[in-house]
């Protein structure tokens, strides 16, 4: 009786940490579409159960049941279903809070039809977080089970809509989740905060089983360069009032400094709390070390292998089966020691005291109080732990057109873009569209083809632009061959209009038109001339064997020509003899100033000794 009088009284001052710190209620919206009397948006939260639709939303209608306004039974009981039928929207149950589980009420409405459940509040106060039950006090087998959102909604809210119902008037909503997680950029960071311990009931095997399934996409995101992931853990420090009580000393390490509930709620047997921490403490170590190599995936594969080689069933949830799973993964197993230090030492450790400090919520998130809790950018996410729905909260965390293709599969996003295109703009002929499928849901964004900025609103038009805009479709412009002759319109220019060539005329993009020169009395306008038009261009000839000149539009007669090419030949020969006559003294210079240095050069071997002058410094008498 002592020992458990120890665990609970451990466990008051855990809960009382918890109660000091900030818990955070996410929300989002609720939009009733009609009556016009309470026409308008509000608040409500988000439960910590069901598959909330995560950057999407929901149409419903709302109905209240004549009976068993708590769902604490089943409506199949009151042979009542709220299954929608073909041209019906979804149905919207309202439930009254209280006498149950809201998980129960969930599980009712669900199992009746519906597709989503609102849990009207039964008194005056701000909105909380609906969460699941305690293992020890309900039978969860029904809550993997649960796959409808669900929302608490404000009691003045509740009574508005029961009023409005009562009076005959049909209540639509739209349930709002677009915004429920931030989307700022293109990568997304998330965070998990879990335990090793494996012998929590339900819980633990729910966080097990997330972490195998959920371990392929992870590591697909985080190779890819798509996410940022960190796990944490939670841990508590025990009162310097009862740290030498053996409940302290059984569940914390390092003195007291960081502690963890005993798995069995008996200190008499199997593993302590202190055993938890130690290897919360090894995972914590294991994704620092793997991080620091560039490869913080592996992480999960340690995770996951830990969990069936190293349960605490088959007591061996010790160090020398973690070591052979580390050494099996090839981490480095001297590092990873080195960061968890020494567990008796009376010291801060650095890891589990940084833990510590990020349980504290910062900005827009609210300490981590629930086990397990996923952060997604910062946002606590609230719903089912399980890969589909995890998953979609990430995709909603991307910024529209950066998701990566895990996000767009036809089991996480509807691609708006294949019924109709979208409503956006498109050009079947050349296979271009504007319309560009997100987890969001589509956008009419006119597109850049091979290095081509198409331009316009993406709804009704888009248009290339720019150079090589003629490349892609002709850049929207006109365009005809006829034989062996192609024009277009299309100027593969920076420009983004649209031109008729010469000899056409015409708006350029729906056509353009073959000008009649001749009828337009634009050519052959001398008097010999005889014109015939042709496709883009036309033919001028003239009779009587003159010969037409089409740079002056004149004709001119054989004489003329004859005399032209005389004159030419004439300025050509003499052209040629001044080039000879030319050459011919050059040549002749240069002969002569050869033949004067030749004689020079003999002439100077035959002058007297005397005319040469005295080098030597000696004179000489013959």
């Amino acid at each position: 009786m002592k020992e458990k009088f120890g665990v609970i009284t451990l466990s008051f001052v855990l809960i009382l940490q918890l109660a000091l710190g900030k818990f955070l209620v996410e929300k989002n919206n609720l939009k009733v579409t009609s009556p016009e009397t309470i026409k308008g948006v509000y608040e409500c939260a988000i439960g910590n159960f069901g598959i909330p639709k995560y950057g999407g939303t929901l149409v419903g209608a709302v109905v209240h049941p004549v009976s068993n306004h708590k769902a604490c039974k089943s409506f199949s009981e009151f042979g009542v279903s709220f299954k929608s039928t073909p041209g019906r929207l979804p149905t919207f149950l309202l439930i009254d809070r209280g006498d149950c589980y809201f998980t129960l009420k969930a599980w009712n409405a669900q199992q009746a039809g519906a597709a989503a459940i609102l849990v009207a509040d039964n008194k005056l106060e701000p909105l909380i977080t609906m969460d699941t039950p305690e293992e020890d006090n309900a039978d969860a087998d029904y809550l993997d089970k649960i796959t409808i959102p669900s929302a608490l909604i404000s009691k003045s809210l509740g009574d508005s809509i029961k009023s409005a119902l009562s009076d005959g008037n049909m209540v639509n909503m739209n349930l709002d989740w677009t915004e429920s997680v931030p989307h700022p950029d293109e990568r997304v960071e998330y965070e998990l905060w879990t335990d090793s311990n494996d012998e929590c009931g339900k819980k633990c095997d729910t966080q097990i089983e997330f972490l195998k399934n959920f371990k392929g996409a992870a590591q697909i995101l985080e190779k890819g360069g798509y996410t940022q992931f960190t796990p944490h853990f939670i841990t508590w420090y025990c009162p310097k009032a009862f740290r030498l009580s053996k409940q302290c000393k059984s569940q914390c390490i390092n003195h007291g400094r960081y502690c963890a509930p005993d798995p069995e709620q008996d200190f008499s047997r199997g593993y302590d709390g202190k055993d938890v921490v130690v290897q919360n403490l090894r995972h914590a170590c294991v994704y620092r070390v793997v991080n620091e190599t560039g490869k913080p995936w592996i992480w999960w594969d340690y995770v996951t292998d830990f969990s069936v080689r190293c349960p605490m069933k088959d007591n061996k949830y010790t160090k020398e089966c973690a070591d052979e799973v580390i050494k099996s993964l090839g981490i480095d197993l001297k590092k990873v020691d080195e960061c968890i230090g020494d567990p008796e030492a009376d010291v801060e450790n650095p890891v589990l005291k940084a833990e510590q400090e990020s349980q504290v919520g910062k900005d827009s998130r609210g300490d981590v109080t629930i086990l397990p809790t996923l952060v997604v950018n910062n946002r606590q996410y609230r719903g089912k732990l399980e890969k589909g729905a995890v998953l979609k909260a990430l995709c909603a965390g991307f910024q529209e057109t950066t998701e990566p293709a895990i996000c767009l599969t036809e089991d996480q996003n509807t691609n708006e873009c294949l019924e109709n295109n979208g409503g956006c703009w498109q050009d079947k002929a050349a296979n271009i569209t504007a319309c560009l499928d997100t987890f969001r849901g589509r956008l009419c964004e006119c597109p850049t083809v091979q290095g081509v900025k198409f331009v316009g609103d993406g709804y009704t038009h888009c248009k290339a632009s720019g150079a090589l805009r003629c490349g892609i479709n002709n850049g929207g412009c006109w365009r005809e061959t006829r034989g062996v002759y192609t024009y277009s319109a299309c100027l593969d220019d920076h420009s983004s209009g649209c031109k008729c060539p010469p000899g056409f005329k015409g708006d350029g993009v729906e056509s353009c038109e073959d000008v009649d020169e001749c009828k337009e009395k634009v050519a052959c306008q001398c008097p010999e001339c005889k014109c015939k038009n042709t496709w883009g261009s036309y033919e001028c000839s003239c009779g009587k064997g003159l010969f037409y000149l089409r740079e002056h539009d004149t004709c001119i007669g054989k004489f003329g020509a004859m005399k032209l090419s005389w004159s030419f030949l004439w300025i050509l020969l003499l052209a040629s003899a001044a080039a000879t006559l030319t050459g011919y003294a050059i040549y002749k210079y240069r002969i002569r100033s050869y033949m004067d240095s030749e004689i020079r050069t003999i002439m100077a071997q035959y002058m007297p000794l005397d005319s040469q002058p005295n080098t030597s410094g000696i004179h000489m008498d013959i």
